[in-house]
């Protein structure tokens, strides 16, 4: 997976297709990201020693990454990430568009 906590990313399928947001979790094994205010589900939390009163909590539900991409800082379109290894050998993250280096 391409993706980092911090990333700001759009959703280019789904229920929030169009809708921009910054990764907040990122879900490795099932290839899966939890985007900020997208993709909100409703859950009902019993009382418990952490929430006094329980109650109905919205919350962001994971979304597959394939259906979002990662917003070029430099042209704010969205892009495709593609890695490049320099002469030290470190590993970069480059925006395909406008060859920027992502952080």
């Amino acid at each position: 997976m391409n993706f980092k906590v911090g990333d700001k990313v759009v959703v280019i399928s789904g229920k929030d297709k169009g809708s921009e947001g910054k990764i907040i979790k990122t879900l490795k094994k099932e290839n899966k990201v939890v985007v900020e205010g997208i993709n909100m589900i409703t859950k009902h939390v019993k009382p418990n020693a952490q929430n006094e009163n329980g109650g109905i909590v919205k919350m962001e539900a994971p979304i597959h990454a394939s259906n979002v991409m990662i917003i070029d800082p430099k042209t704010k379109k969205r892009t495709r990430i593609a890695h490049l290894v320099d002469e030290k050998g470190n590993k970069n993250r480059i925006s395909v568009k406008s060859k920027e280096i992502l952080k």
